[in-house]
């Protein structure tokens, strides 16, 4: 068995999916792994990953809007509000979605599904920088 590990770091520009899928696949290429795992990570709380369909943009648009449904912004509706009306729905948010993907690879590719993007879901009004880690094990 042989690994390899990256850390990614993706810029945002306020709420909204941000597809990384082609990074992941250079990364996956890069570490010359024919079979085995790629495990990808997100080092924030108000940021979150998600595989989810890429070839029609109105699904990101859905998912956009179902979860500002479920985790509204707003003063007074949560304690934690430190770093604004955003923060602690930008917390639920990550809370429902995922911070950790599994993903296995064979001859050299990701075994996505045609339609399946890798996305970091970010939850936060501000544009930000995020860390994504890619750590591949196989061989």
């Amino acid at each position: 068995m042989r690994q390899s590990q990256k850390v990614l770091t993706l810029k945002t520009k306020g709420p909204g999916l941000y597809e990384f899928t082609p990074e992941a696949r250079a990364f996956l290429r890069g570490a010359h792994l024919r079979l085995g795992q790629l495990t990808i990570f997100c080092r924030h709380t108000s940021a979150s990953l998600l595989i989810q369909e890429n070839a029609d943009p109105s699904v990101v648009d859905d998912l956009k809007t179902f979860f500002s449904r479920i985790a509204p912004e707003g003063r007074g509706l949560y304690v934690h509000d430190t770093e604004g009306p955003d923060d602690m729905p930008g917390h639920i948010r990550a809370a429902l979605t995922q911070t950790t993907l599994a993903i296995p690879f064979a001859d050299g590719e990701l075994a996505l599904g045609t339609w399946q993007g890798i996305y970091l879901f970010e939850h936060r009004r501000a544009a930000h920088h995020r860390e994504v880690v890619l750590h591949a094990l196989g061989e």
